[in-house]
């Protein structure tokens, strides 16, 4: 895995011979650096400065898709225009697509009771939280005491065992966090593939490139999704990490820096710097 600015030449060609450039971004730990809660989570202004002058542009469509509720992140981002799926593409909202992904849907009852059910589970763990999304659940622990970690998962695996058995939940681990979606496979991989298929007929397709930016296991399937329609996928992290993407950025620092060259070197014509 290559550092993305070690080959920005090469890469720098690829965005201006381009006919369309979509980007496709996640928020926390890629574009916002990652916080004690999801509440103090801010777009650092020069990012959102590109962003907005990257989806005012007619070759570049943009799109962030991230675990946070669709309303959250569209309030988090706050640029009009663009696309934003939410709950790890459970829910899309964008000028070529809207999207609501049925099972979920079904399941908000459910997950409305679970919520309830972990926040008592869970109410002796100092520091860790239960953040209801709606249409999936996100147990939080960073703040917890490294101590009582292991005890705290004990506990939210045997609250959330029974509706897993019975195929209604599903869990992932993420960065100091627990993911509880609904039992139906749909994840970011899936909802960057729908993405993908709607732009690209909203395009006409031809020379188009897709990039990708994310951070976390749950972004996983959107790097593979992007490399097999030959575009760029980037993690957001150090070097060495597991990863199914092709090249990496240390830190949403460098993702602001990436997004300022891609306004000057793609989007607007000019020669890479």
């Amino acid at each position: 895995m290559e550092h993305l600015f070690s080959v920005w030449q090469e890469i720098g060609e690829r965005i201006k011979t381009a006919h369309q450039i979509l980007l496709l971004t996640d928020f926390d730990g890629t574009l916002s650096p990652i916080v004690g809660r999801p509440e103090e989570a801010v777009l650092p202004d020069d990012t959102r400065l590109a962003l907005e002058a990257l989806s005012g542009h007619d070759r570049v469509s943009v799109a962030v898709i991230s675990g946070r509720a669709l309303s959250d992140i569209k309030n988090k981002v706050g640029i009009q225009g663009i696309t934003y799926a939410g709950n790890h593409g459970l829910e899309v909202e964008g000028p070529w697509l809207e999207f609501l992904y049925p099972p979920a849907e079904a399941m908000r009852p459910v997950m409305s009771r679970l919520c309830s059910t972990l926040t008592n589970a869970l109410a002796g763990f100092e520091g860790a939280f239960v953040e209801d999304k709606g249409l999936t659940l996100s147990v939080h622990y960073r703040l917890a005491r490294e101590d009582r970690v292991e005890e705290l998962k004990r506990v939210c695996e045997e609250t959330v065992r029974g509706l897993r058995s019975e195929g209604k939940i599903r869990t992932a681990e993420g960065k100091k966090v627990c993911e509880i979606r609904p039992g139906a496979p749909w994840d970011k991989g899936d909802a960057m593939a729908l993405l993908l298929s709607k732009w690209t007929s909203s395009t006409g397709g031809g020379s188009d490139l897709t990039l990708f930016l994310g951070d976390d296991l749950s972004d996983e399937g959107g790097f593979k999704v992007v490399n097999t329609h030959g575009g760029i996928s980037i993690f957001v992290g150090e070097a060495g990490a597991s990863t199914a993407a092709s090249y990496f950025l240390r830190s949403p620092d460098e993702v602001a820096d990436f997004l300022e060259r891609l306004r000057r070197t793609g989007a607007f014509g000019e020669a890479p710097a």
